[in-house]
């Protein structure tokens, strides 16, 4: 089961190219497969859903955390 996040076709868009550091990362992407794949003997669908959830949520708030620094970065960078 693959969860993505809903945007409008302007907000996906923006997202995909500022995401893609993110999801090119081969460690990152592998950690992630592991991570579900352990979820799979998680026998209630349920149970193993609202993990995968919740997982995908911290996720989503620490790439946001991460793009803010990248941006502060960048104006940091074009200040000086």
């Amino acid at each position: 089961m693959i969860f993505k996040p809903k945007h409008t076709k302007d907000k996906r868009d923006k997202s995909k190219n500022s995401l893609d550091w993110k999801e090119k990362n081969k460690k990152y992407l592998n950690q992630l497969q592991k991570f579900l794949d352990s979820t799979d003997c998680i026998e209630k669908e349920e149970q193993r859903n609202n993990i995968i959830a919740q997982m995908l949520k911290c996720d989503q708030i620490l790439t946001q955390i991460a793009q803010s620094e990248i941006q502060k970065h960048k104006q940091k960078m074009n200040n000086e």
